[in-house]
């Protein structure tokens, strides 16, 4: 595994585990310069992103919703949602966004990659672009 640098804050980080850490940019939609840093899991199993609470708080963004959620042991919980702007680079989505209690890890879940035009590789663990289409009829 090759040395991690601070400077380098938007490089992947890969652990013998086989974990990947993506450092993304959150914003307000109603304020997108406004930028707070966030360290996220990157699970591709998870549908939506999470972020802690109190961040997104910081930020003023606020729950539309709250909705209920299967974790892998099949315990229920329920979570607040809402919609953030995500960035990384010149990259730029909006997607939605759990709000995360204390216990709760930070992740980065498959629509948050889609909306930044990103896959994750599962074998090598490596970001690649994402093939846009769009439809024609």
């Amino acid at each position: 595994m090759q040395p991690w640098h601070p400077a380098e804050r938007s490089a992947i980080l890969a652990s013998a585990m086989g974990l990947t850490v993506l450092e993304l940019e959150i914003a307000n939609p109603a304020r997108p310069a406004v930028t707070e840093r966030v360290d996220l899991l990157i699970d591709s199993g998870a549908i939506y992103s999470v972020v802690p609470a109190a961040i997104l708080a910081r930020l003023g963004i606020e729950p539309l919703v709250e909705q209920q959620f299967r974790l892998a042991n099949g315990a229920k919980i329920t979570r607040k949602k809402g919609g953030a702007v995500f960035k990384r680079g010149d990259r730029v989505g909006v997607a939605d966004v759990i709000f995360g209690e204390e216990a709760d890890s930070a992740l980065l879940g498959a629509t948050t990659l889609e909306a930044l035009g990103l896959s994750l590789d599962p074998i090598r663990r490596e970001l690649e672009p994402l093939p846009l289409i769009l439809a024609a009829v």
